[in-house]
């Protein structure tokens, strides 16, 4: 066997299908990226019609199978199309599914309740619910792999957490539940917990080169994280090389949270 036969074997993932929310734009774009290249057919979900036209361009021209769909994922009704219109896109339901969308609503604690409602039902009613109409398919076929994108957040209150703390640590949860029910069948589930990544989802703290500056200081290689950082870990876990690594956090943070 060649190496180039024994890596693939590891981490092909020709013939499989992802769906990937929020993968018209920064972690969400990178991961779809990286799935697509790895010989992934992609489905890519957000609301900006105009960027997922833009990145679906981008891929095709390099050779990846990518659709998208548009939605509005803080709406029951939307998540429940793009369940019911995913298996469609490439003629079988996904057997890759990547949580990333995300709002980033920070407003004292005093005002959470006028954000409470939108952060929970996109940060983690829609992970909720496409898992609940891809999981049990996966479980079925013996083969499925769930990755939520999550947060320092979820470990750590720092920037008015508030309601997006919480969404991301009950998103760890939610994982750990899928795992121990779908495991057992051959569907992972597991989460890729980032440092600070500037993308549009943090514009506001992007914009404050002091904060940036500081973030970069307290990990241990010395940089803020980029979106193509997530490409490897990505596979990995969406690959037959992970399929004994479930109910996990895996911290991409450059050592953010171990410094």
């Amino acid at each position: 066997m060649t190496a180039h036969d024994y890596l693939s074997s590891l981490f092909s993932l020709e013939g499989r299908v992802a769906l990937v929310t929020g993968g018209s734009s920064g972690i969400g774009k990178a991961i779809a990226t990286a799935l697509a290249r790895a010989g992934a057919q992609v489905v890519i979900v957000a609301r900006d019609k105009h960027r997922l036209t833009e990145t679906a361009r981008d891929l095709r021209a390099e050779g990846c199978r990518v659709r998208w769909l548009s939605a509005d994922l803080a709406d029951r009704n939307e998540v429940a199309d793009v369940a019911d219109e995913t298996p469609d896109v490439f003629g079988q339901a996904p057997d890759i599914l990547v949580n990333c969308a995300g709002v980033n609503l920070r407003p004292p604690v005093a005002a959470l309740p006028e954000v409470w409602d939108t952060t929970m039902a996109v940060n983690l009613v829609a992970p909720f619910l496409l898992g609940q109409s891809f999981g049990p398919e996966m479980a079925e076929r013996g083969y499925g792999r769930i990755i939520h994108i999550t947060s320092q957040q979820a470990h750590r209150a720092f920037a008015n957490s508030g309601a997006y703390g919480v969404s991301k640590g009950a998103l760890e949860s939610l994982a750990r539940s899928q795992a121990e029910a779908w495991s057992p069948y051959g569907v992972t589930c597991n989460t890729l917990v980032p440092g600070f990544v500037p993308t549009p989802l943090n514009a506001r703290m992007s914009a404050d080169p002091d904060m940036v500056a500081a973030l970069a200081a307290r990990t241990l290689i010395g940089r803020n994280g980029q979106a193509d950082d997530f490409a490897g870990a990505a596979v990995f876990l969406a690959s037959p090389a992970a399929a004994y690594i479930t109910g996990q956090s895996l911290f991409v943070d450059g050592g953010f949270s171990v410094h």
